[in-house]
């Protein structure tokens, strides 16, 4: 609601500002308004006008890395932000106390969610503390790996740990069910707040791992220190709003999915699907554009925010070890790009995603050598590459 209140007021600022008014946007950019006011509370008849600078963003396709924050799950923070400031672990006045009921109200949303029992859940900053938790807090410092399903490590008496920030919320998940042992979740996956998370941990039959830090023991003793309250209460809301839109957000991104590759593919030759075409969650679809460096179709889509499958932030030209592992070519995991689909997002920008792909995948293999000898009817694997 105030996400809302904020951008009619700034829009409507903004018309009325003085000058020539803005032109129609291009299309896929958003305009961002930002008011800059003064910082002092205090009335002042020289404090200028707060100004309006508008602010022309990409597209954002890539909710693989985070994802908005949703609008009810701001609304479920605030109080707790502003009025509802208690300790949650103060035990002897109001204000602890209601803090710690929304925390465990929270606690409840989470476990709902994944069919757990909430003293089985355990708030952290997030899926990367809470892997480091059920990882470093069981297994020793020398260890190894086994990637089994649930069931097979029950069968083996094994522990099994799944990091779910990208599963959680998305797809229908019960830890009974599924024989999972430990589980990791991050808030800002799924239209949650950044810097936080949980982690599940089994009750029965117990899982038995040790804290990484000390302090206070608060949440059980498993994580030391004073629970975010505002966090975890966006983290519940985020939770909750995930189970009950759950079908209807899988059947909408679906639809949206589909058409993304359906088009892509009808108008553009070489393209390839990476993951299992009917075992995958549609909100991630990453393709591989033969010819074409992933890096520099990024570069071309500047008005779209999408990631690539190579290591772009990375020193390290490799390709994504993900896409290996599956059985990608390196040439074509070179070329990946990731295209993240959300609750959010609209059909209108979908089809400006897949216009503009469409675009810069013709133009860069036009420049490209290794198209042309293609076209030419030359079989690239014959050719025998020197290096000067």
């Amino acid at each position: 609601m105030l996400l809302r209140t904020a951008w009619r007021r700034g829009a409507a600022a903004l018309l009325l500002a003085p000058g020539p008014k803005p032109e129609a946007l291009a299309r896929g950019l958003r305009l961002r308004v930002t008011d800059h006011v003064p910082q002092s509370t205090v009335p002042s008849d020289t404090a200028t006008a707060p100004e309006v600078e508008s602010v022309l963003r990409p597209l954002y396709m890539d909710v693989q890395a985070t994802t908005p924050l949703d609008p009810r799950v701001l609304d479920a923070m605030l109080p707790y932000l502003v009025n509802y400031y208690g300790n949650p672990h103060s035990r002897t006045h109001a204000y602890g106390w209601e803090s710690e009921a929304a925390m465990e109200h929270a606690r409840q949303q989470v476990a709902s969610l994944i069919g757990a029992d909430p003293r089985e859940i355990i708030f952290t900053s997030g899926a990367t503390e809470s892997n480091n938790i059920a990882i470093k807090g069981y297994l020793p410092v020398s260890h190894t790996f086994f990637f089994f399903s649930g069931r097979i490590c029950s069968s083996r008496k094994i522990y099994f740990h799944t990091d779910a920030a990208q599963a959680v919320g998305k797809i229908p998940l019960d830890v009974n069910d599924m024989k999972i042992d430990l589980m990791s979740i991050s808030g800002h996956k799924i239209y949650g707040p950044k810097g936080v998370g949980a982690i599940y941990i089994r009750r029965r039959p117990r899982v038995r791992v040790e804290a990484l830090q000390s302090g206070g023991g608060q949440e059980r003793g498993m994580r030391s220190g004073t629970v975010p309250t505002p966090l975890v209460v966006g983290l519940g809301a985020a939770c909750e709003v995930a189970q009950q839109e759950m079908e209807y957000d899988h059947k909408r991104i679906s639809k949206l999915a589909e058409r993304l590759i359906q088009k892509i593919m009808k108008n553009l030759p070489d393209v390839v699907m990476n993951g299992d075409p009917e075992h995958h969650y549609p909100g991630c679809i990453n393709l591989s554009f033969a010819y074409v460096e992933g890096e520099s179709l990024l570069m071309a889509l500047k008005d779209v925010a999408l990631s690539s499958g190579s290591a772009c932030t990375s020193a390290s030209l490799e390709p994504s070890y993900v896409l290996r592992a599956i059985g990608t070519d390196e040439d074509l995991a070179h070329s990946s790009i990731r295209f993240g689909i959300g609750r959010f997002t609209t059909e209108e920008e979908v089809d400006y995603t897949v216009e503009k792909c469409i675009h810069h995948v013709k133009r860069l293999r036009e420049m490209s050598p290794l198209w042309e000898m293609v076209q030419d009817g030359i079989d690239l694997k014959s050719i025998k590459w020197t290096q000067h």
